[in-house]
């Protein structure tokens, strides 16, 4: 157990250096914001191409890098399959690759391990937490996700207003589109834009339409894209359909606030006794150190702080899926 600190050292230290040369690479790729989005662009273009010709094979097809550093790109490439995918990264709205995701969690698995064997003199302790953090970066990336969407839906019924005024006033459906993408920020303008520029690359409004719904995981998105395409099968008035999702969209918004008003007391005590344990564990440890540090020295006293932090997230999900209200 003795050589396990100084290996972990040396990994974390090989780990560092790697992401440094990452991060820089990163920064001067990213600097011109311009040259960024054109490449976003056309690399979602060649998405859509590729799926459009998937049966056929293209000697010009580049494969798709998973990091800038080439052995970590090589590695990535022969699990692939183990990774998140890049739907997820589109829908977080992510301009990193994969690569940067994974050498970020694996130093924080490094970090977690080390720091924790060194509190605790326990890989029972320490392992756990050296997963809890390595799994930080896909959970940011949950997060982006869950941000982006909900960013997008409230933007949505102002977009879908604009479209409706756009074909009263005898604009086409596509030149709506365009308005929309160029009067609104991302990420609808952004995600509406890609829609105008693979309608003008020659892809039909039904594939765009679905690809948005792919890249967006909104359901009022979709009944924004079914709204449209049955209305271009058998017709009938569009803006009127729009102006209506528009306002069940409002309405809903309302009955969530409504919701979350009555459910803040069940949040905030949810709050307090989840951070209640870790502050009278810090405060002990200031008032009286010795009676506290029993709990990491003696193996009955990490048993029992293993069993209560697993009783822990089990109250936090309970808690949760008791003040959740989905509309």
């Amino acid at each position: 157990m003795d050589i396990l600190p100084v290996v972990i050292i040396f990994v974390a230290a090989v780990v560092l250096i790697e992401g440094i040369f990452l991060f820089f690479s990163m920064l001067s790729r990213i600097r011109n914001p311009e040259k960024r989005r054109i490449a976003q662009q056309l690399r979602t273009l060649s998405r859509q191409r590729d799926r459009l010709f998937a049966g056929s094979i293209d000697i010009t097809k580049k494969k798709k890098e998973l990091s800038s550093i080439p052995w970590l790109d090589r590695v990535l490439s022969r699990v692939r399959r183990l990774l998140p995918s890049e739907r997820l990264m589109e829908q977080a709205g992510s301009t990193h690759p994969i690569g940067v995701f994974v050498l970020s969690s694996v130093v924080l698995f490094v970090t977690g391990i080390l720091v924790f064997n060194l509190l605790t003199k326990t890989l029972f302790i320490a392992l756990p937490a050296g997963v809890s953090m390595a799994s930080l970066p896909f959970l940011y990336l949950k997060f982006k996700k869950s941000r982006r969407t909900k960013k997008f839906g409230e933007q949505l019924p102002d977009a879908l207003d604009l479209i409706a005024r756009s074909l009263k006033a005898g604009h086409a459906f596509p030149g709506g589109l365009q308005m929309v993408a160029r009067e609104f920020k991302d990420p609808l303008g952004g995600e509406f834009a890609k829609v105008v520029d693979e309608i003008n690359f020659g892809l039909g409004i039904d594939e765009s339409l679905h690809n948005l719904t792919e890249r967006v995981d909104s359901p009022d998105l979709k009944f924004f894209a079914i709204a449209a395409l049955i209305q271009r099968e058998s017709g009938g008035n569009l803006a009127e359909i729009l102006e209506s999702i528009a306002r069940i969209i409002r309405e809903r918004f309302k009955l969530q606030g409504t919701i979350k008003t009555l459910s803040a007391e069940g949040r905030l005590s949810a709050i307090i006794l989840v951070a209640l344990p870790f502050f009278v564990a810090f405060a002990l440890s200031i008032v009286n150190p010795k009676y506290i540090t029993v709990l990491t020295t003696d193996s009955i006293g990490k048993t029992l702080v293993l069993i209560a932090l697993i009783m822990m997230i089990a109250g936090i999900f309970v808690i949760k899926k008791t003040v959740q209200i989905k509309v």
